[in-house]
């Protein structure tokens, strides 16, 4: 299966010693799939698919910029989530592509009322699906890395929420059975979050909840369900095209 990597922010040079760039952390994630072909999309430097069907199904990056931002690659890419809707190929928005997948599709993103969301967060599901009923998993909930400061605000017609807590009412979302969005970073590891938060403390994110961020890291995030439900999700809305 070839997946399509849509590049949407890079790590900072300094920070990359860690877990690399966010493409190196996508390939980890996925290291386990060997039948899985991550082919790489540097939005940022209008690198685009000439075709939504380059590739089996697609993924996002996060970024640290704003879906609503009036940027060029950006509304490249609220362009091409709208082709993905129309079309009969999966799409898996992560943290700013879930977002997009909002913005694009006549929802709306803001800034939390709740502030900077960082570190190992609790995500409640309600109710399972097919996807996620995998051997490990007990239902109920998940943990994920964090680091958003816009989150959905208004759902775009049709999605229905799938993983919700407190500060991120709108954690997991799905828009019919091909596109997914997943707030948190499934790729993330705690060492990078750590970081993160150590270098945007005081600066961006105030250091009380810099000080939570860091504490909740004793939680480990569910990176490898999380892998699972992503393949699942996808081989599953391909199965379902083909049938």
């Amino acid at each position: 299966m070839r997946l399509g990597l849509l590049v949407c922010d890079h790590v900072h040079p300094d920070l990359r010693s860690i877990a690399g760039d966010y493409n190196d952390m996508f390939a980890e994630l996925f290291s386990a799939f060997g039948d899985l072909d991550l082919v790489e999309y540097d939005l940022t430097e209008s690198r685009f698919p000439s075709s939504v069907r380059e590739c089996d199904a697609w993924i996002t990056t996060g970024s640290k910029r704003s879906v609503y931002e009036n940027e060029g690659w950006i509304h490249g890419l609220a362009d091409l989530v709208r082709e993905f809707a129309r079309s009969d190929v999966p799409f898996v928005g992560v943290c700013f592509g879930h977002q997009m997948m909002a913005h694009a599709l006549g929802g709306e993103v803001r800034r939390s009322p709740n502030g900077w969301g960082v570190g190992s967060k609790v995500v409640h599901v309600p109710r399972s699906e097919p996807w996620m009923e995998v051997e490990g998993w007990r239902g109920g909930s998940f943990r994920v890395l964090n680091s958003h400061a816009d989150q959905v605000d208004k759902l775009p017609r049709g999605a229905e929420v799938l993983g919700s807590n407190e500060h991120c009412p709108v954690s997991v979302m799905r828009l019919g059975p091909r596109m997914l969005g997943i707030q948190g970073h499934p790729e993330f590891v705690p060492a990078y979050s750590r970081r993160l938060m150590e270098v945007r403390r005081g600066r961006l994110i105030p250091e009380t909840v810099v000080d939570a961020g860091l504490a909740s890291l004793d939680d480990p995030p569910d990176q490898a369900l999380l892998a699972r439900w992503i393949v699942g999700f996808v081989v599953q809305a391909l199965e379902v095209h083909a049938s």
